[in-house]
């Protein structure tokens, strides 16, 4: 993603769009690995919505004075520079647009804390809702059950979800370790090794599954004589 950032994004509209000097100060030395580049587009409140930024470049002079906000800047902290997404118009919100190259040490311009455990935490979150659903069902298996409901089929289904949710989570989790998560003396190694019994034993998944279907009314049975009937 960052080597993309520099040479598919942040850089291609100043090799075609950008004057000579531009090119010669920002573009080359890019090219050459000695500059870092990065792209300003997201805002707190325009992401995939790149239409609706507010960051605004109004002409000086000869300058720009620019002034917003930019987020999820991916290079931003190593960066010597940076292209950004401005409104330069009053006019139509899809065409209004310019990008600026400024370099990150221009007076003004101030980086915030680093923020890229982003992917460990969105997956993280994706597990605990994971397993918040599958709590919201055994609760609800519970209730029932003391009102003298019939849980076969949800029981089963809590068992199925058991084992699989049980490995997704694991194995989940043990990639963050890297090779250290594979080495025996970890204890997410031994759960890794552990939640594959978890679908088998107890009654494995296939004889879930065929409760379940059963419950549905889908899976064939047998009658007296041995016949398949559905």
């Amino acid at each position: 993603m960052a080597i993309g950032v520099q040479t598919d994004m942040a850089t291609p509209r100043m090799a075609n769009h950008g004057s000579k000097e531009l090119r010669e100060e920002f573009l080359a030395p890019a090219i050459a690995g000695i500059k870092v580049a990065c792209i300003g587009v997201s805002e707190p409140q325009a992401g995939s919505d790149v239409s609706a930024i507010k960051t605004w470049a109004r002409e000086d002079g000869d300058d720009y004075i620019i002034n917003g906000q930019k987020m999820w800047i991916t290079n931003a902290i190593q960066a010597d520079f940076m292209t950004v997404l401005v409104n330069t118009g009053d006019g139509d919100a899809h065409r209004n647009k310019s990008l600026i190259v400024i370099p990150v040490d221009t007076p003004g311009v101030v980086r915030a804390a680093k923020l890229d455990n982003q992917v460990v935490h969105f997956r993280l979150a994706e597990m605990k809702t994971e397993i918040e659903l599958f709590r919201a069902l055994l609760a609800q298996t519970v209730t029932r059950y003391c009102r003298g409901v019939d849980v076969v089929a949800q029981v089963s289904m809590l068992k199925l979800k058991t084992g699989r949710l049980y490995r997704q989570i694991v194995d989940g989790c043990l990639q963050y370790y890297g090779g250290m998560g594979f080495m025996s003396d970890t204890l997410i190694s031994r759960r890794y090794r552990d939640s594959r019994l978890a679908s088998i034993g107890g009654g494995a998944d296939e004889v879930m599954l065929s409760i379940i279907a059963k419950s549905m009314g889908i899976a064939s049975r047998r009658d007296k004589q041995g016949r398949e009937r559905l």
